[in-house]
């Protein structure tokens, strides 16, 4: 999730000021698109799972602006997220991307970002999805709808992001613990922690 500091740095949109919002978007456009497209809606598609996945992973220590600016760099440098073919790069393509100005060039995440490819398919490859995995971990396999009158209620971690980075990290993915878990568990919509007075609450 993006802090209220990353979201004054900000631009003007008029035409959305009308709309009550969560206020860590502010008013910078990237943002405000991204609260008002996907920030919360739920994701069920392997693919876009995995982007998610690694886009959060690759936000560890970073601010998520950086990570927003970089998205189309991070499709063309992982193959459009297709997660089985990221999963057959070599150490020849990941030096290769550790040069490579469109995304954040730290080897180490580069490196765990085909780890987690391989990972996540032998996820798919048990369960059937990777939503079908995650879904497990939440009560009667259900998306949680947090009451959230004001920014200080999210939270930054929960019980089912402690046990879903738990049981990620035994199957060795890297990069991916109770926050970073979090995060991505609020940005694919299984967590939707919308401000009560969003205009997104509960959006489907």
């Amino acid at each position: 999730m993006m802090t209220e500091t990353e979201g004054r740095l900000h631009q003007h949109t008029p035409h959305h000021r009308h709309m009550v919002r969560c206020p860590w978007c502010g008013d910078y456009p990237l943002y405000v698109k991204y609260h008002d497209e996907e920030w919360g809606r739920p994701v069920t598609d392997d693919r876009t799972l995995f982007e998610f996945l690694t886009l959060e992973s690759a936000q560890a220590g970073l601010a998520w602006i950086t990570i927003l600016r970089k998205r189309e760099g991070y499709r063309k440098a992982f193959l459009d997220f297709d997660y089985r073919r990221v999963a057959e790069m070599t150490p020849e393509d990941e030096e290769r991307l550790s040069h490579y100005d469109g995304i954040v060039r730290n080897r180490r995440k580069i490196h765990s970002a085909v780890a987690n490819a391989r990972l996540f398919g032998m996820i798919v490859d048990e369960f059937g999805s990777f939503f079908n995995y995650l879904i497990r971990f939440f009560p009667d396999g259900k998306r949680i709808v947090n009451d959230i009158p004001a920014m200080e209620s999210i939270p930054a971690t929960s019980a089912i992001s402690d046990a879903i980075s738990d049981d990620m990290r035994r199957r060795g993915f890297r990069f991916f613990g109770s926050t970073i878990c979090y995060a991505f568990l609020q940005a694919t919509g299984f967590i939707d922690d919308h401000l009560n007075s969003c205009h997104c609450k509960g959006g489907k």
